[in-house]
């Protein structure tokens, strides 16, 4: 037994032996300075636990969603016909060659159980006949209720015999950047197909002055029209668009939000067409050279740079040089942020402008109005009708003011003027003015009659 202890005792002496000089001659210090001053660390720790919601891809379930999702979204088929030379004959000789059928393919999502579905503009226009293939395969005819090409939001409706699954509008400024989203679609005509990702970013901006939700879900060729769900399986977007050099996805896609399908939806349910309430401001690019050079390319909101006569921004007396920080609830950063939420607005809707004006900041309330402004076809002038005051200034009662020129009729001093008569055809309104300028040819000889300020008719001849 002492012998026993003797050896146990010896081994432990040994083992300290061993360690210390291990510590004194092969291992490197490590020293740590303390600073004796009261100020706080330079790098911060942070103990806030990790919410079980976000701690991971296995934490979410989108099981549920998948579920509700892929029932509620159909296989769009777009036929149009075409006709044309199909030979080098009929090119030269012109036979007129034969009709052929095009067939393209998308996705909608029904969103009443009575068979109203939305899906995007591109995917059903020119169509001859439209076909909607269900997730349990069986097909109906569609008949196209309304489209919106701005928005690129079109209304079908189909017959079925009885109550379809369907899918609930969520509320997309609601939406996060983070948010786990599903994409559910018929991408390659493959049906009932569900890719998960992320909300990589909102109002994004592809040069169509339209506010979309980024996200990195798989997107492809035949997924447009279709679903952009969150977990809940609530609507947050239409599947639009993809940023391709291919054709085929590369890791971005782009949704229409939801709360712009809605409004465009009920427009079309409601009125026919789709009514687009206006604040009445222009702003400038921040990556402009205009912006660059007068130093406001750095602004945190959007910056007025013109208020647009007889419109609600007048009349709440918004100024050059504002710059607008948000509208309503919505943090307003850019101008996609504020033309994505005005364009659920309606001409009449009252909206909360919060704005900066020298410094300081002020909150007024802006009645949002009708488009004034058309884009007449062919010379491509931008005009709006007269008001009072134009009518009393320039005495005239019919007519439409000229607001816009290209850049390639800039020099003949149009801006300002009233358009009176197009081939001395008389102009009433903006309407008339874009029907009777619909009319004129590209190629043709085209007079228009204006009315400057000094009450001096001009005729200018186009050739």
């Amino acid at each position: 037994m002492k012998r026993i202890g003797s050896l146990l005792l010896v081994s432990v002496f040994a083992g300290a032996i061993t360690l210390g000089a291990y510590t004194l001659f092969f291992e490197k210090p490590n020293y740590t300075f303390v600073n004796g001053s009261d100020q706080a660390t330079t790098f911060d720790t942070s103990y806030t636990p990790t919410s079980a919601k976000g701690a991971g891809i296995n934490e979410v379930d989108f099981t549920i969603a998948a579920e509700k999702t892929v029932n509620a979204v159909v296989h769009v088929k777009n036929m149009s016909v075409s006709s044309g030379p199909t030979n080098l004959f009929d090119f030269f000789y012109g036979s007129g060659g034969n009709e052929r059928t095009e067939i393209g393919t998308g996705s909608g999502v029904i969103i009443t159980p009575d068979g109203h579905i939305v899906t995007n503009h591109h995917v059903i226009a020119n169509a001859s006949k439209l076909q909607v293939t269900l997730n349990n395969n069986k097909s109906y005819e569609a008949e196209v209720i309304g489209s919106d090409a701005n928005t690129d939001i079109a209304l079908l409706k189909i017959d079925p015999e009885r109550a379809l699954p369907y899918l609930a509008f969520g509320d997309s400024d609601n939406t996060k950047i983070g948010e786990w989203v599903l994409a559910v679609g018929n991408p390659f005509n493959l049906t009932s197909t569900v890719t998960a990702g992320i909300v990589s970013a909102k109002a994004r901006n592809l040069g169509r002055n339209q506010s979309f939700i980024q996200t990195d879900a798989a997107v492809n060729p035949g997924n447009s029209g279709g679903a952009l769900v969150n977990t809940n399986g609530d609507l947050v977007g239409i599947n639009t668009a993809i940023s391709s050099r291919t054709g085929s996805y590369v890791g971005y896609s782009f949704a229409v939000p939801s709360n712009i399908a809605r409004k465009v939806v009920d427009d079309i349910t409601e009125f026919g067409s789709v009514r687009k309430g206006i604040l009445g401001i222009s702003s400038v690019s921040n990556d402009s050279p205009y912006a660059i050079e007068n130093g406001i390319n750095d602004i945190d909101g959007v910056y007025v740079e013109k208020v647009e006569e007889d419109s609600g921004a007048e009349e709440a007396k918004l100024q050059k040089g504002d710059i607008i920080k948000r509208v309503d609830n919505i943090r307003v950063r850019k101008f996609p942020d504020l033309s994505g939420y005005l364009t659920t607005k309606r001409p009449g809707d009252k909206v909360k402008v919060t704005l900066e004006r020298d410094g300081e900041e002020m909150v007024t309330t802006v009645t949002l109005k009708e488009v004034q402004t058309v884009l007449l076809p062919v010379l491509g002038l931008t005009v709006k009708d007269v008001s009072k005051k134009d009518q009393k200034k320039f005495k005239i009662k019919e007519g439409v003011k000229i607001v816009g020129v290209p850049e390639r009729l800039s020099g003949y001093g149009l801006i300002g003027k009233i358009l009176l008569a197009v081939d001395d055809e008389a102009i009433e309104d903006k309407e008339d003015a874009k029907e009777l300028f619909s009319q004129i040819s590209k190629y043709g000889r085209t007079s228009l009659t204006t009315l400057n300020e000094d009450g001096e008719r001009e005729r200018i001849i186009f050739q």
